[in-house]
């Protein structure tokens, strides 16, 4: 397991003051950044045998989102590691122990001359002593499209530097922001989130967000479809919200 303290600032918050999705995400992959900085397998040690993790899939299921100035405490537990795939969990929870969210990853280790899955060396194995995964619900990592459900078209979106990540493509994280950039003020309370990433988008790309929704009395379903100009799912968010 490994571990950091921060507390929630004022950027990081809604017009609420409480923490956003977004924000979440970003202190998960912080956390997994600096779990990887801190050992032998760092980026650079990955970047001289050019390899580099590549996100699958997230799973964030959210108990409560924490208030501006709130102390907290972040994690991550590698839990299975074998051929080329690593699987971690991620946590937040207060100083005093209350758990607000917790999330689960899969990760493909990239051979980025030949665009292949590498098997994991022994150096990454011993960087990451794995543990028991945390208690919470696992969900399928694919993502159907809701049928029966008509499609709506949000606005097109221009791949930015700003969306970029130090390997030259989308960041995970952004991809998770223009989903929610779909959803209404009154929808954007999401309290489970997966994402599946099928495709990298580029500098100038642009990428066409096609938005299914599902009601479900209190709950709502958001499934963004976020595709390329040639029509192919670059990556799909679904987002369970409800009601603030």
């Amino acid at each position: 397991m490994y571990t950091f303290n921060s507390r929630i600032r004022y950027s990081e918050v809604d017009k609420n003051a409480v923490l956003t999705l977004e924000s979440l995400i970003d202190y998960f992959q912080d956390c997994s950044t600096f779990h990887t900085q801190d050992g032998p397998a760092n980026m650079e040690f990955l970047s001289g045998k050019g390899l580099s993790w590549v996100l699958n899939s997230w799973q964030i299921e959210v108990m409560r989102y924490p208030k501006l100035c709130e102390e907290v405490t972040i994690g991550t537990i590698p839990y299975e590691i074998r051929g080329y795939f690593g699987v971690r969990n991620f946590f937040m929870e207060t100083k005093d122990g209350e758990r607000l969210a917790v999330a689960n990853s899969f990760w493909t280790l990239l051979d980025l001359n030949k665009g292949l899955p590498c098997k994991v060396l022994p150096e990454i194995l011993e960087a990451y002593p794995v543990e028991d995964r945390l208690d919470m619900e696992y969900k399928d990592r694919k993502i159907r499209i809701p049928s029966g459900v008509e499609a709506v078209m949000a606005e097109e979106i221009v791949v930015r530097r700003h969306h970029l990540d130090t390997n030259n493509h989308v960041n995970n994280g952004q991809y998770i922001r223009m989903a929610m950039d779909c959803l209404t003020d009154k929808d954007r309370m999401v309290y489970s989130m997966r994402a599946e990433y099928k495709k990298q988008a580029l500098l100038g790309d642009i990428l066409y967000p096609e938005v299914f929704k599902v009601k479900d009395g209190e709950r709502r379903q958001f499934v963004v479809d976020l595709k390329n100009e040639q029509g192919n799912s670059v990556c799909v968010v679904e987002l369970m919200t409800k009601k603030n």
